[in-house]
């Protein structure tokens, strides 16, 4: 067996263990997954007339300065609200600065020129986690701005909305079963249909694997790609330290774009 059929064995096994809480599996499972994706909204948020309208699924996202964000799906519902669906397993990728930020550029994506503030539609950011970032042992954590007062507090209904879904929960009703779904590796032993017939298309059909197997091999070619180019980067950030050699000299040795090294001088 050569190298190049290794890998694929290599790609079938990790495939049967791939779960919704994976997210390049999740993406690939609800790109144009209508169904899907409003069977996870309508239970997250408690509400049976979500309608999705649109569906993108790792979308590029930037800001006014240029700043990028992948979002795992994005999604727009009948009345245009906008929703943010996240998959963190590591909780280092789901702090409250993470989740303020995407918001800010849903918030920043939305508003057109010549549109009215008042007329924003609510926004969404969910995050759903392996762990319970929070730690207060709840299913699902609303995140809310509040007005402080001598009185009280008040809710400040802007139409911004974070939420976290904790992804170990298991209480015996609908949230409970939806996150056994992200962390189930059989599509047979998944409660909702929705989303195990994406799953089990990916992991049981011909076509499905193939395309599947597909996307990990490309994703490992681009992983070696990013290694080779890091190396690469390191060896003209020395290079440029040394002093011997024109930054022309330096692109061409190292096989980099002379604005990259250029770049890379300037740090």
């Amino acid at each position: 067996m050569n190298t190049a059929e290794q890998a694929h064995q290599q790609d079938l096994k990790r495939l049967q263990l791939l779960r919704y809480m994976d997210d390049d599996f999740m993406t690939v499972c609800l790109a144009d997954n209508y169904e899907g994706v409003e069977l996870i909204l309508r239970i997250i948020l408690k509400r049976e007339d979500i309608n999705i309208k649109s569906v993108r699924t790792q979308e590029l996202m930037k800001n006014l300065q240029g700043r990028s964000v992948i979002l795992d799906v994005h999604a727009v519902d009948s009345t245009k609200k906008e929703y943010n669906i996240e998959i963190q397993r590591s909780d280092a990728g789901a702090g409250a600065k993470r989740a303020r930020y995407n918001s800010s550029l849903l918030d920043a994506h939305i508003l057109k020129p010549g549109v009215n503030t008042e007329d924003i539609p609510d926004s969404y950011v969910i995050f759903i986690t392996e762990n319970d970032v929070m730690g207060k042992n709840q299913a699902i954590y609303h995140i809310q701005r509040y007005i402080e007062t001598n009185g009280g507090t008040e809710l400040f209904d802007d139409g911004s909305h974070i939420i976290y879904v904790n992804g170990t929960y298991r209480g015996n009703d609908e949230i409970g079963k939806l996150m056994h779904d992200f962390s189930c590796t059989n599509p047979a032993d998944m409660n909702y249909e929705a989303l195990a017939k994406k799953a089990r298309y990916y992991k049981q059909d011909e076509k499905g694997v193939a395309a599947m197997c597909k996307i990990m091999e490309d994703m490992r070619n681009e992983a070696a790609q990013k290694a080779e180019q890091n190396k690469a980067k390191k060896t003209a950030v020395h290079l440029i330290k040394i002093g011997k050699m024109t930054l022309e000299e330096i692109a061409e040795a190292t096989e980099l774009s002379i604005d990259i090294v250029k770049e890379l001088e300037r740090v």
